[in-house]
This record gives structure tokens, C-alpha cells and sequence, in this order.
């Protein structure tokens, strides 16, 4: 771990430490790398683990997800290990991708089929008196969406890198002890859970998004 308990955290410390996300990105987002069948099998697997339509029409956007989720994953995985930066944890990079994902749900939704959207807002069966506020509610409800996405994943990586921050730091003060073994097979036990954490932080985010094409008119 670094010296600096929030510096993993902090991209613009090390411009190296940008290196290794921003390969990932190439790689994982060359569409080149996609071939039709790939497309296909993507689409099934995304409705077999989603639950959803594996029609033509979501195709792409189904690879898209598959794509985000395995880029995620493996960022996070990345920022486990010592002197990485975690894109993951950027406030920045992770709002882009939370705002395209779901700005295309949203404006391909009224574009394609505003009546539909613009009825999502107001609840069938409610009393007329409370459909303007409903329609507020649900309003706010979906613009939020974005920042809510990006909170919960950044605020779930960068706990867990503290967590090991706090770690090391402590294990670097008692080298020798008698506690120190307790220490170190503790660190070990909650790494191996981070890695587990850092494909289900990916699936939820992932989760999320193709909860949100659910409501795609």
C-alpha cells in the first residue's frame, strides 16, 4: 500500500498510476475485439444473468453493459494492488459513464416513444390532485439516478481501500510482535473479500442500468 492512506485515491498524484486504467479502456472498448457472434453470445448472457429481452433491439446495448461490467471489474480488481490508482474510485470517470448509460436510456426513450415516457411519470390509478406531485417525485427519481450510481460505487471501492490502508499502516507499526500474525491473517481474509467485492460492485452497478432498460418504452 501507499504511505499515504487516501493517496490511492488520488489519480493526479502520479500520472503513472493513470497507465494502466486507461490501457484497460482501449482494450476493453475496441470494438474490434467484438466480433458478430460475440454480440450474440453477450446478449444471451446478459439475459440469462439480468433477466432481460435478448432481442435485436437491445443488442448492442446489451454488449455495452457486458462491456462496462468487465471493465469495472477488472479496474477494480487493478486497484487492489499496491501502488495502483483505482479509475473506480474517480468521481469523474465513473459520473461519465453513469451519464451515458443512462442519458441513452432516457433520450432514446423519448425520442422513440415520448407518450409512453411522458406516462411513466404519473402512476395509473392515482388521484388526480396528486399527479403533479408524483410527477415531481419521479422527476427528481430518475435524474438522480446518475449520481446515486456513482456514489454507491465509490463510495464502496474507496471504504474498502481505506480499510486496507488502515491495515498495512498498523502492520507496518508492529513488525515483530506477537499480534502481528493475527494481523496478517486477518489482512489476507479481507483482501480475498474485496476481490469478491470488487466483481459484485461491478454486477450492481451493471445491475442497476438493466433495471433502468426495464422502463425503456
Amino acid at each position: 500500500m501507499m504511505s499515504d492512506l487516501f493517496s490511492s485515491l488520488d489519480g493526479a498524484s502520479n500520472l503513472k498510476q493513470w497507465l494502466v486504467p486507461l490501457v484497460t479502456l482501449l482494450l476493453v472498448f475496441n470494438s474490434s475485439f467484438y466480433p458478430q457472434v460475440m454480440v450474440k453470445a453477450t446478449s444471451l448472457m446478459v439475459t440469462q444473468t439480468w433477466n432481460q429481452p435478448s432481442n435485436s433491439r437491445y443488442q448492442s446495448f446489451n454488449l455495452a453493459i457486458t462491456i462496462l461490467f468487465v471493465y469495472l471489474a477488472l479496474n477494480n480488481l487493478l486497484g487492489l494492488t499496491p501502488y495502483s490508482y483505482t479509475l473506480t474510485s474517480n468521481l469523474f470517470t465513473v459520473m461519465i459513464f453513469s451519464l451515458i448509460f443512462w442519458g441513452c436510456l432516457v433520450i432514446s426513450g423519448w425520442i422513440l416513444n415520448p407518450t409512453a415516457s411522458a406516462a411513466h411519470l404519473a402512476p395509473s390509478g392515482a388521484p388526480l390532485g396528486l399527479q403533479p406531485i408524483l410527477v415531481l417525485i419521479e422527476t427528481i427519481s430518475i435524474l438522480i439516478r446518475p449520481l446515486t450510481l456513482t456514489v454507491r460505487l465509490i463510495a464502496n471501492i474507496s471504504a474498502g481501500h481505506i480499510v486496507l490502508g488502515l491495515m498495512a499502516n498498523t502492520l507496518s507499526s508492529i513488525v515483530g510482535s506477537a499480534t502481528m500474525l493475527f494481523l496478517v491473517i486477518i489482512s489476507i481474509g479481507y483482501t480475498l473479500f474485496e476481490f469478491f467485492v470488487a466483481f459484485i460492485q461491478a454486477y450492481i452497478f451493471t445491475l442497476l442500468i438493466t433495471l433502468y432498460q426495464v422502463e425503456h418504452p
